[in-house]
């Protein structure tokens, strides 16, 4: 791990622009795919078919106007350290279940969208109230109720990668042809490869180089369709509430609990930065990087919804990319934050990533929402085993995976509670929770906030 002896720039350091330039590729390498894919996946789920070019722009766009305030600092909102911020995949299951919901009414693409963002912006208001109250909430929020809601999170987006590793949603006839198997297959082997070859920089781009290699093969099979190109549009202003807005309370309460799930990874993640950056962890530079980090968080995802693209959060794996390089320097997050803004206003670009064949698309999702789950299965082993906890996770397991394997089990519950319970991520965080709260903990101590064990876990994951 980095120290300040070990650091080429520190956090207040300004690297030469060559080297500033450098190194904020590197972090782009390592985030583009976590940054666009969600909306590849939600896209491609939902059909939203022509807006997709725009909405994997607006995703880059947003990213670096949240990135810069994240590294920045403006007023209260931000950390002041080298913190990207992309698009995250925690809030998935709750978006495609919010989009097939309106898709059931006979909602358009348009429709889709208005509902997913209005819900997501009304959300990120939890997250930014949550921000002033981070250090407060180990009583509730607790590397239990953490581990068991990323698990479930990893486990319930299996079937949206396995699906798309199979051919795709839409593949008809086509869905598990040996073709589409065999394409996902190496596109696993060579993130494996990527990963295990010892060098530090194919390691992070595992998932770049293995949907790169994948399209490649496609291409030479007949399976990369240039049509998204011919139909994009080369440059485009971003334009606020281009989709407008609408909500639903049963369709928002499933969302406004991943806002509190992902305030406490974002501790997390701040928690690493400061210990890579050489920063202090405790004290009150420390808290108020936090309690900025996460209002950040809360405000980026706000414009997110503002400018037609998902939450935003910490991307962890650009920790990674510090003790890489030796570089803290949080004027880097500069250079990263304009070239992903620059980026965002050529929708053409988006265009490129929908070549992406779905079995390619699929064993690099399958990929990292597997290592979701695993950082989850992570977090709940840092913890003693007793009784307590293990009956916790059973329960929260049990029925947050019920809903998933027999959803017609909540059919003939009122609407609204049917909206909220048939989300497993958020039924089983909401049983962790309760279930922490009502059986004692005859052995409890006072703790601090388990940031430090979570990101130990989480930083493993290649996503955010």
């Amino acid at each position: 791990m980095s120290s300040p002896d070990t650091l080429i720039y520190h956090l207040e350091d300004r690297p030469p622009p060559a080297k500033a330039a450098l190194a904020a590729i590197q972090h782009i390498l390592a985030s583009i795919v976590g940054i666009v894919t969600p909306t590849l996946v939600i896209g491609g789920v939902l059909g939203l078919g022509e807006h997709i070019p725009y909405l994997i722009s607006m995703a880059l766009f947003v990213s670096g106007v949240a990135t810069f305030i994240q590294c920045r600092r403006i007023g209260p909102v931000g950390s002041g350290l080298l913190s990207l911020q992309g698009t995250s995949f925690a809030f998935l299951g709750a978006v495609l279940a919010a989009g097939f919901a309106v898709k059931s009414r006979g909602g358009t693409p348009e429709d889709i969208l208005a509902m997913i963002f209005g819900l997501c912006l009304v959300g990120s208001l939890v997250e930014i109230v949550l921000s002033q109250f981070i250090t407060r909430l180990k009583r509730i929020i607790n590397p239990t109720v953490t581990g068991v809601v990323i698990t479930v999170i990893g486990l319930s987006l299996m079937k949206v990668g396995f699906t798309d590793f199979a051919g795709g949603a839409n593949a008809g006839d086509d869905l598990g042809q040996p073709v589409n198997l065999v394409l996902g297959t190496i596109v696993v082997a060579v993130i494996l490869c990527a990963t295990f070859m010892g060098k530090p920089m194919l390691r992070i781009s595992a998932i770049t180089i293995g949907l790169l290699v994948g399209t490649v093969i496609a291409a030479f099979m007949g399976m990369v369709n240039p049509a998204p190109l011919a139909n994009a549009a080369l440059f485009q202003v971003p334009v606020p509430f281009r989709f407008g807005l609408n909500f639903d309370l049963g369709l928002f309460m499933p969302i406004a609990f991943l806002y509190l799930v992902t305030a406490i990874e974002t501790s997390g993640d701040l928690t690493a930065n400061s210990v890579i950056s050489g920063e202090p962890v405790e004290g009150p530079v420390y808290l108020k990087r936090i309690r900025g980090g996460v209002l950040g968080d809360g405000v980026n995802s706000a414009l997110a919804s503002v400018f037609n693209t998902f939450p935003n959060t910490t991307f962890s794996q650009n920790n990674g990319v510090i003790q890489m390089t030796g570089v803290a320097s949080r004027w880097v997050g500069i250079y990263v934050a304009v070239i992903l803004v620059c980026m965002g206003f050529f929708p053409i670009l988006g265009a490129v990533f929908m070549l992406i064949p779905k079995p390619v698309l699929g064993g690099a999702t399958l990929v990292l929402f597997g290592t979701i789950a695993v950082a989850g299965i992570r977090i709940l082993a840092s913890q003693p085993m007793d009784q307590r906890r293990i009956y916790i996770m059973a329960v929260s397991f049990g029925l947050g995976l019920g809903v998933t394997l027999v959803p017609e089990a909540t059919q003939h519950l009122p609407a609204f509670l049917k909206q909220v319970v048939a989300t497993p991520i958020t039924l089983s965080g909401l049983s962790a929770i309760l279930l922490s709260l009502l059986i004692p903990d005859v052995g409890a101590r006072t703790a601090p906030l388990p940031m430090a064990p979570q990101e130990a876990a989480r930083k493993t994951a290649p996503i955010t």
